[in-house]
């Protein structure tokens, strides 16, 4: 039997470098149940230096913009969008697609919605919207699955205009 959806977390460009205080995870810490890198402010530094373009942050139109295409493609798809939570910095999304890897889904959901903001003008050609990979947890059982949702929709403070 497999996942009853995933739990898909990714991250905008430059919003969570590695040494942030919030923790990160880097390739060498990146097993599930791994420790976090612990705050290195001289990490974030050097890491904030190596940006090509200033952070990118998502405000109202963005997100909305970034709602619609992932709902879109998730119907186009066939794949069930149980929640979405598009924030500041970052997007939850959980998505039923048995037919897709969470990876697949991850990374067509960030290049359309990237591609969409930028036929609508809000994003330049040369700006990266998304950090590489993000987090993809299987949910396989209806407890699981409910406390994703729980997470998606209640613990990521108070809702955004």
């Amino acid at each position: 039997m497999g996942p009853l959806g995933y739990l898909l977390t990714w991250t905008t460009y430059g919003s969570w470098l590695h040494g942030d205080p919030r923790g990160s995870v880097d390739r060498d810490h990146r097993c599930p149940g791994a420790p976090v890198l612990a705050p290195d402010p001289q990490r974030q530094e050097r890491e904030r230096h190596l940006l090509k373009h200033p952070p990118i942050t998502l405000d109202e139109a963005r997100r909305q913009i970034v709602r619609e295409t992932v709902a879109a493609h998730c119907e186009i798809r066939n794949w069930g969008l149980t929640a979405l939570n598009v924030r500041s910095n970052h997007v939850h999304a959980i998505v039923y697609a048995p037919t897709a890897t969470p990876k697949q889904v991850m990374e067509q959901l960030k290049a359309w919605t990237t591609r969409r903001l930028r036929e609508a003008g809000l994003l330049g050609s040369d700006q990266q919207v998304w950090t590489e990979g993000g987090s993809k947890r299987a949910l396989y059982t209806e407890q699981a699955l409910s406390n994703a949702i729980r997470y998606v929709f209640e613990e990521q403070g108070p809702d955004l205009p």
